[in-house]
């Protein structure tokens, strides 16, 4: 069973970036699709970014041009590199591990991390 633990969560100002990881263990993640997802006080989880397992990457169209999701098989690691950050980006981010290619839907993720929390102030 893949675990992951995500990292690198914290409290910015409107403008600035953060770089979040996603650690795994228990198993590679080299043949798997990785998922970020967050979840904002009060609404639903929705999809942030998936890379594939050959690197084709996917976004959320409030996050395009401002977020990349990137993957480092060697360090079996996947990150989300966060730039122009918004208040609206404010919330809990889980990244996350799939058999299906570029998927962005959450029942398609059998492993998840606990989640990490980011914070924009205005």
């Amino acid at each position: 069973q893949v675990q992951l633990v995500e990292s690198g969560g914290g409290l910015v100002q409107a403008g600035d970036s953060l770089r979040l990881s996603c650690a795994a263990s228990g198993g590679y993640i080299s043949a798997s699709t990785m998922g970020w997802f967050r979840q904002a006080p009060g609404k639903e989880r929705e999809f942030v970014a998936s890379v594939s397992r050959s690197g084709f990457e996917r976004y959320a169209d409030s996050v395009k041009d401002r977020f990349t999701i990137s993957r480092n098989n060697a360090k079996n690691t996947a990150y989300l590199q966060m730039n122009s950050l918004k208040p609206e980006d404010t919330a809990v981010y889980y990244c996350a591990r799939s058999n299906v290619p570029l998927t962005i839907l959450q029942r398609e993720y059998d492993n998840w991390g606990q989640g990490t929390q980011v914070t924009v102030s205005s």
